[in-house]
Order: C-alpha cells, then structure tokens, then sequence
C-alpha cells in the first residue's frame, strides 16, 4: 500500500462526513513524505506547497498551522488506521492465537508488526519519530497501548510463566524488556537505517534469539 492509498483510506475517502479533495490528498501526500525524510522541524509549508504544486495559502486554508498540519496526519493515522488495525490484525490475529512456546508467539510479534510496519513506512516514521515532540501524539500511543495491548500482553505472559517457560519476573519487566529488544530493531530498521543491506529474516531470528536468552526460564 503506497502513501495516497493510506492517505485516502484513513483520512478521508473511508468517512463519508469527511470527504478531501484530490489537491488535498496532494497536500498531505507530499507532507508525510517530507516529515519523514527530514523530520517535522526541518519541513516547511512552502517547501511542501512547492512540491505538491499549489500555493502556500491553500495549505492554510486547510490547515491553520504546520503543527495542524501534522495531526492531519498522525491522528487519523491512529484513530481510523493503527487503532482498528491494531484491534484486528494485533489483538485478534496474535493474541487470540495458540503457541507451543513463548519463542513462537515472539516470532510472530516481529514476523507480524514487520511486514505492518514495511508498508507504511513513511507515515510510521513520522508517528514514531514525532511522539517525542508532541504531547497530543504521545498521549494517544499511550492510551491505545494501555487500552488495546498492555492486558492482551499480561495474558500471553501469566500463561508462559505458569508453563515454567519464562523466568518469573514482574510482568512489566518483561514487557519492558521484550518491547525494548523489539521497538529497537523496527525503529532502526526503518527510521534510522532504512537503506542499509539487512537481512531481515536473520535480524527477526537474532531479536528473537536475544529475547529469549534472557527472559527463558
């Protein structure tokens, strides 16, 4: 899926109350590719109105501020996009799933956010590296963390430790631990260095392997 198919799938053509027009799409289009190649601060509109090939003031007849411009983005991407996907592609097709071991359930965690992550690239990145920024973006990963993930993984977790699977640290250790190892291979992989020569498949297998040596019980 390529960024005006997102674009028309979560923020407007999927609403019917919020409908955008074509010049529109174009407008945040070229934003996240911009925000994602050199990083909110470092845009400008006028750079953004200049490749998009409109005027600067028909982006702010859109949009008041850069920063409006941004949640533009992000918001939707959470709300109708991740929130959803998460729901159905995280919730239901990982958790509600049955694994031999907690070693299996890891690999398809990574297998499973990997090729999520792979085709939205972009519009992740933008997310991801913005969080820090913004209290309105960090305030919503935490809330759909908290509400949609947290327990599912508290469950997975409690069933492993009974299994004598895992070593019996506090549960939010482990979380911590395991979201470490795996947050820090996906933000490299696509955020630091997207074009370096990995060999995703080994990298998935050596976070895995990592995890493990030091969670298994």
């Amino acid at each position: 899926m390529d960024e005006k198919q997102w674009i028309m799938e979560i923020i407007g053509q999927t609403d019917k109350e919020y409908k955008i027009t074509d010049k529109q799409a174009r407008i945040l289009e070229v934003a996240i590719q911009e925000f994602a190649d050199k990083g909110y601060s470092n845009t400008s509109t006028s750079e953004i109105a200049s490749k998009a090939g409109v005027a600067e003031g028909t982006i702010f007849r859109h949009y008041k501020t850069k920063k409006e411009l941004l949640l533009a983005i992000v918001t939707p991407t959470l709300t109708k996009g991740i929130a959803p996907i998460i729901e159905r592609t995280c919730v239901k097709d990982i958790f509600n799933k049955e694994y031999e071991s907690f070693e299996d359930f890891l690999r398809f965690l990574l297998n499973n956010r990997y090729q999520f992550l792979r085709s939205r690239a972009p519009i992740m990145k933008i997310l991801l590296q913005e969080a820090a920024f913004h209290d309105e973006i960090n305030a919503d990963l935490k809330r759909l963390f908290t509400n949609r993930v947290y327990q599912e993984f508290t469950k997975i977790i409690a069933h492993f430790q009974d299994k004598g699977q895992l070593k019996i640290f506090p549960t939010d250790t482990v979380i911590r631990l395991m979201l470490t190892s795996i947050v820090g291979f996906l933000v490299t992989r696509f955020i630091i260095l997207p074009g370096y020569k990995w060999d995703d498949a080994v990298e998935v297998e050596n976070t895995v392997a990592f995890i493990m040596s030091g969670l298994k019980a």
